[in-house]
Protein backbone atom coordinates (compact mmCIF):
# COMPACT_ATOMS: atom_id res chain seq x y z
CA UNK A 1 0.00 0.00 0.00
CA UNK A 2 1.18 3.48 -0.76
CA UNK A 3 1.50 6.68 1.22
CA UNK A 4 -1.63 7.84 -0.60
CA UNK A 5 -3.86 5.56 1.45
CA UNK A 6 -1.94 5.63 4.75
CA UNK A 7 -2.16 7.75 7.89
CA UNK A 8 0.14 8.05 10.89
CA UNK A 9 -1.66 7.89 14.23
CA UNK A 10 0.25 9.38 17.18
CA UNK A 11 -1.59 8.10 20.25
CA UNK A 12 -1.41 9.98 23.57
CA UNK A 13 2.07 11.50 23.14
CA UNK A 14 1.15 14.07 25.75
CA UNK A 15 2.53 15.91 28.76
CA UNK A 16 -0.07 14.26 31.03
CA UNK A 17 2.21 11.25 31.44
CA UNK A 18 4.95 13.29 33.11
CA UNK A 19 2.52 13.71 35.99
CA UNK A 20 1.83 10.02 36.58
CA UNK A 21 3.71 8.17 39.35
CA UNK A 22 4.99 5.46 36.98
CA UNK A 23 6.57 7.89 34.48
CA UNK A 24 10.28 7.23 33.92
CA UNK A 25 12.76 9.04 31.72
CA UNK A 26 15.22 6.19 31.11
CA UNK A 27 13.68 5.31 27.70
CA UNK A 28 12.28 8.73 26.89
CA UNK A 29 15.09 10.04 24.65
CA UNK A 30 15.07 6.92 22.44
CA UNK A 31 11.29 7.11 22.12
CA UNK A 32 11.33 10.83 21.30
CA UNK A 33 13.99 10.33 18.61
CA UNK A 34 12.07 7.49 16.91
CA UNK A 35 8.69 9.21 17.24
CA UNK A 36 10.06 12.44 15.76
CA UNK A 37 11.72 10.52 12.91
CA UNK A 38 8.38 8.87 12.14
CA UNK A 39 6.49 12.18 12.25
CA UNK A 40 9.09 13.94 10.11
CA UNK A 41 9.17 11.09 7.59
CA UNK A 42 5.40 11.00 7.32
CA UNK A 43 5.29 14.76 6.75
CA UNK A 44 8.00 14.51 4.07
CA UNK A 45 6.09 11.73 2.26
CA UNK A 46 2.72 13.47 2.49
CA UNK A 47 1.26 10.88 4.85
CA UNK A 48 -1.45 12.55 6.95
CA UNK A 49 -0.60 12.79 10.63
CA UNK A 50 -3.36 12.32 13.18
CA UNK A 51 -2.72 13.25 16.79
CA UNK A 52 -4.88 11.68 19.47
CA UNK A 53 -5.08 12.92 23.05
CA UNK A 54 -6.53 10.98 25.96
CA UNK A 55 -8.81 13.11 28.14
CA UNK A 56 -10.47 12.52 31.49
CA UNK A 57 -12.63 14.63 33.78
CA UNK A 58 -9.99 15.18 36.48
CA UNK A 59 -6.26 14.88 37.05
CA UNK A 60 -3.36 15.19 34.65
CA UNK A 61 -5.50 14.03 31.71
CA UNK A 62 -8.17 16.69 32.24
CA UNK A 63 -8.06 19.43 29.64
CA UNK A 64 -8.19 21.98 32.47
CA UNK A 65 -4.86 20.64 33.80
CA UNK A 66 -2.94 22.16 30.89
CA UNK A 67 -1.12 18.85 30.37
CA UNK A 68 -3.21 17.64 27.43
CA UNK A 69 -0.55 18.96 25.08
CA UNK A 70 2.13 17.42 22.88
CA UNK A 71 4.91 15.80 24.89
CA UNK A 72 7.91 18.12 24.72
CA UNK A 73 10.11 18.36 22.77
CA UNK A 74 8.12 16.56 20.03
CA UNK A 75 7.18 18.75 17.11
CA UNK A 76 3.97 17.57 15.48
CA UNK A 77 1.94 19.55 12.96
CA UNK A 78 -1.06 17.23 12.73
CA UNK A 79 -3.51 17.17 9.87
CA UNK A 80 -6.23 16.28 12.37
CA UNK A 81 -6.57 16.10 16.16
CA UNK A 82 -8.94 13.83 18.04
CA UNK A 83 -9.68 13.40 21.74
CA UNK A 84 -10.63 10.08 23.24
CA UNK A 85 -11.93 8.81 26.55
CA UNK A 86 -11.34 5.10 25.93
CA UNK A 87 -8.25 3.00 25.26
CA UNK A 88 -8.96 2.69 21.54
CA UNK A 89 -8.55 5.88 19.55
CA UNK A 90 -11.31 4.52 17.32
CA UNK A 91 -14.11 4.57 19.91
CA UNK A 92 -16.16 7.73 20.28
CA UNK A 93 -13.53 10.08 18.88
CA UNK A 94 -14.66 10.37 15.26
CA UNK A 95 -11.29 9.09 14.06
CA UNK A 96 -12.85 6.10 12.32
CA UNK A 97 -15.09 8.38 10.26
CA UNK A 98 -12.14 10.65 9.40
CA UNK A 99 -10.03 7.71 8.23
CA UNK A 100 -12.77 6.29 6.02
CA UNK A 101 -13.72 9.68 4.57
CA UNK A 102 -10.05 10.30 3.67
CA UNK A 103 -9.65 6.92 1.93
CA UNK A 104 -7.18 5.59 4.51
CA UNK A 105 -6.65 1.85 4.31
CA UNK A 106 -3.36 1.53 6.22
CA UNK A 107 -2.59 3.07 9.57
CA UNK A 108 0.76 3.45 11.25
CA UNK A 109 0.43 3.31 15.04
CA UNK A 110 2.84 5.01 17.44
CA UNK A 111 2.67 6.80 20.78
CA UNK A 112 2.24 6.14 24.50
CA UNK A 113 1.57 3.45 26.10
CA UNK A 114 2.62 0.45 24.05
CA UNK A 115 0.43 -2.14 25.79
CA UNK A 116 -2.59 0.02 26.41
CA UNK A 117 -3.86 2.62 23.97
CA UNK A 118 -1.41 1.79 21.16
CA UNK A 119 -2.12 -1.95 21.27
CA UNK A 120 -5.88 -1.47 21.73
CA UNK A 121 -6.08 0.95 18.80
CA UNK A 122 -4.10 -1.52 16.68
CA UNK A 123 -6.39 -4.45 17.46
CA UNK A 124 -9.50 -2.36 16.89
CA UNK A 125 -8.18 -1.00 13.58
CA UNK A 126 -7.36 -4.50 12.38
CA UNK A 127 -10.84 -5.71 13.29
CA UNK A 128 -12.28 -2.80 11.29
CA UNK A 129 -10.32 -3.97 8.23
CA UNK A 130 -7.39 -1.55 8.21
CA UNK A 131 -3.89 -2.80 7.47
CA UNK A 132 -1.79 -1.77 10.47
CA UNK A 133 1.90 -1.10 10.94
CA UNK A 134 2.73 -1.14 14.65
CA UNK A 135 5.94 0.84 15.13
CA UNK A 136 7.03 -0.49 18.49
CA UNK A 137 10.24 1.54 18.52
CA UNK A 138 8.07 4.68 18.28
CA UNK A 139 6.00 3.66 21.30
CA UNK A 140 6.78 4.24 24.95
CA UNK A 141 5.77 2.34 28.02
CA UNK A 142 6.88 1.90 31.59
CA UNK A 143 7.59 -1.08 33.85
CA UNK A 144 4.52 -2.69 35.40
CA UNK A 145 4.04 -5.07 38.31
CA UNK A 146 1.70 -8.03 37.86
CA UNK A 147 -0.67 -9.59 40.42
CA UNK A 148 2.08 -11.94 41.64
CA UNK A 149 4.45 -9.07 42.35
CA UNK A 150 6.75 -9.57 39.37
CA UNK A 151 7.91 -6.37 37.70
CA UNK A 152 7.86 -6.52 33.91
CA UNK A 153 10.38 -4.26 32.20
CA UNK A 154 9.37 -1.98 29.35
CA UNK A 155 11.32 -4.26 26.98
CA UNK A 156 9.42 -7.34 28.19
CA UNK A 157 6.09 -5.55 27.79
CA UNK A 158 6.97 -4.44 24.26
CA UNK A 159 8.08 -7.97 23.35
CA UNK A 160 4.80 -9.38 24.65
CA UNK A 161 2.78 -6.85 22.65
CA UNK A 162 4.78 -7.56 19.50
CA UNK A 163 4.26 -11.30 19.98
CA UNK A 164 0.49 -10.88 20.34
CA UNK A 165 0.08 -8.47 17.41
CA UNK A 166 2.54 -9.82 14.82
CA UNK A 167 0.89 -11.44 11.84
CA UNK A 168 -2.55 -11.40 13.45
CA UNK A 169 -3.37 -7.75 14.00
CA UNK A 170 -0.40 -5.87 12.57
CA UNK A 171 2.92 -5.89 10.89
CA UNK A 172 5.62 -5.00 13.42
CA UNK A 173 7.58 -2.35 11.60
CA UNK A 174 10.58 -0.11 12.15
CA UNK A 175 10.19 3.59 11.43
CA UNK A 176 11.89 3.06 8.07
CA UNK A 177 9.72 0.05 7.16
CA UNK A 178 6.51 1.87 8.03
CA UNK A 179 7.50 4.88 5.95
CA UNK A 180 8.45 2.65 3.00
CA UNK A 181 4.96 1.14 3.06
Amino acid sequence: MSAANAALIVVDAQESFRHRPYFRVDRLDAYLERQQALVDGAKRLGIPIVQVFHVEETGAFAESSGFVATLAPLQIAPDAIFKKRRHSALIGSGLDVWLISHGVRRIIVSGIRTEQCCETTTRHASDLGFAVDFVSEATLTFPMTDARGREWSADEIKASVELALAGRFARIASVEDALAG
